[in-house]
């Protein structure tokens, strides 16, 4: 899951989840707050939104004892003026945080509570016969006096006019309600910490815990210690993040790998170089010195020196020159030309070469051609002269035969033209041959050999081979000879239509 996925899940986690939770907690604590409340003061029909309303509660609270003094005050209007009975009905009240208020004409005759605390109420009650206060409902008397007042108005035996209050102190809500309201807040309160700090410690582990695995990554490849594999713990930006990582971790050792095998490699090229050099050079030297000395007293001695000089120096600077060729074509620099070639035309051309070449060298060559007039290949002409050239060279180095023979196939197989050059020399041992095309590989027969060479001229065939998007490989028999076989693409025109 992607960490932009896991931050939108958490913003909406930590919204919903509260008020889905909460809305269960107050509907959970709220019932049970109403049943109490319902049980402690008798009273029934309480919900949610009249325990938030405070008027509304109060209203309910007195609602029954409301109706009892109307009764009391029509029928037994006498008791309305009777100090234990109001006693009586005031305790009442007071069991439901109110109290009773009696005034006959403009004179409070009795007072259920404090006096200081009524005194407020009682300059802001409302004369007798208001209609608007004879509701059941009440009337709100705001100021100091903050109470909830409801009427009832009487006459008495003697036919003075009374009205009868009860008074409810808004400041004195039930404390069920506020224990309600405490329940709710704290409810609330624990729903968003708890939803806040589990989504935290959600993104929290997904950050950190790859983050400290990278950490102790970086460390390893600042210590120059590549050998260990992070694995990404997620599909997300910090798994992909490992993941690079992880695959600079692999091309930084294949990179300090390489250098160390090329580190061996130049080593061993700088040896093979060096013996490969001294050889002519020490050739080069002892007829030198034969000419100095004059041991070649003759035309023909001296003909011969010359000529074994030459020679050596020619094996030199064609040694030299295939150093330098290999050393463009490892880092890329050799400019390919590729063009069409008609493979009938191209390969005669070559066959002609080799005979005038090989004929000199008393070799025999042979040359076969299955392929269609038609076809044609892209390639670099010169280039594949080059591998035609570094293989038959090959094959006369280690030639054992007295009557040398080489041949030059050419074939049709499919989509590629094949190329085959045989030779009846001295062969290649089977577990030498899977290696014959690395770079500085010398069998032991060679390195055991005055014609090792350097190493590098099967690899530079190789390399030329794949750059032409093609293949090569190598059968061989010991004392039979070598087959050396690459393939070319065909050319196929695409046709386009209008």
């Amino acid at each position: 899951m992607k960490l932009r996925t896991k931050l939108i899940i958490a913003f909406l986690t930590v919204l919903l989840l509260p008020i889905i939770l909460g809305s269960a907690m107050i509907y959970l604590v709220g019932s049970y707050q109403i049943s109490a409340i319902e049980k402690t003061y008798q009273i029934s029909g309480t919900t949610v939104e009249s325990l938030s309303n405070s008027m509304q509660t109060l209203s309910s609270l007195t609602e029954e004892p409301y109706h009892d003094l109307v009764a009391m005050a029509a029928n037994q209007p006498e008791e309305m003026g009777d100090a234990t009975a109001l006693d009586g009905f005031n305790q009442i009240l007071q069991e439901k945080n109110a109290y009773l208020l009696v005034r006959k004409s403009d004179t409070v005759i009795y007072v259920g509570t404090d006096m200081k605390e009524a005194g407020n109420v009682i300059s802001e009650l409302p004369e007798y016969g208001g209609a608007e206060t004879t509701s059941e409902n009440g009337i709100y008397l705001g100021g100091d006096a903050q109470a909830l007042v409801k009427q009832v108005d009487f006459l008495f035996p003697d036919g003075g006019e009374g009205s009868a209050f009860i008074v409810s102190d808004i400041r004195k809500t039930i404390p069920e309600i506020g224990e309600f309201l405490i329940d709710v807040l704290f409810c609330v309160g624990f729903i968003l910490i708890f939803t806040a700090a589990v989504m935290t410690f959600w993104i929290y582990r997904s950050v950190m815990q790859p983050l400290r695995k990278m950490q102790i990554a970086a460390k390893n490849i600042k210590e120059g210690n590549l050998d260990f594999e992070l694995k990404p713990v997620a599909d997300d930006e910090m798994g992909r993040l490992s993941q690079d990582l992880e695959e600079m971790r692999v091309r930084l050792r294949d990179n300090a790998e390489e250098k160390l095998r090329y580190d061996k490699e130049s080593k061993e090229l700088i040896s093979n170089i060096s013996h490969d050099l001294k050889t002519p050079v020490t050739a080069i030297k002892g007829y030198a010195e034969g000419i100095m000395d004059g041991v070649a007293d003759t035309p023909e001695k001296m003909q011969k020196y010359i000529r074994t000089i030459y020679n050596k120096a020619d094996e030199m600077n064609t040694l030299i020159n295939e150093l330098t060729f290999y050393s463009k074509i490892d880092t890329n620099r050799i400019p390919y030309n590729f063009n069409t070639l008609s493979v009938n035309d191209y390969f005669e051309d070559c066959a002609e070469d080799l005979s005038l070449e090989l004929e000199a060298k008393n070799v025999e060559f042979g040359y076969f051609n299955y392929v269609e007039k038609d076809v044609k290949v892209i390639a670099d002409a010169e280039q594949i002269k080059r591998v035609i050239h570094n293989i038959v060279n090959n094959s006369l180095k280690y030639m054992d035969k007295p009557k040398a023979k080489i041949n030059l196939r050419v074939k049709d197989v499919g989509d590629f033209v094949q190329v085959e050059l045989e030779d009846n020399g001295k062969g290649i041992a089977a577990k030498d041959l899977p290696n014959i095309f690395d770079r500085f590989y010398r069998t032991d027969a060679s390195r055991n050999s005055s014609k090792g060479g350097s190493g590098i001229g099967l690899s530079i065939v190789k390399k030329i081979i794949e750059e032409h998007g093609g293949k090569i490989w190598a059968t061989s028999r010991e004392e039979t000879g070598t087959t050396m076989c690459f393939v070319l693409r065909k050319y196929q025109e695409v046709p386009i239509y209008e």
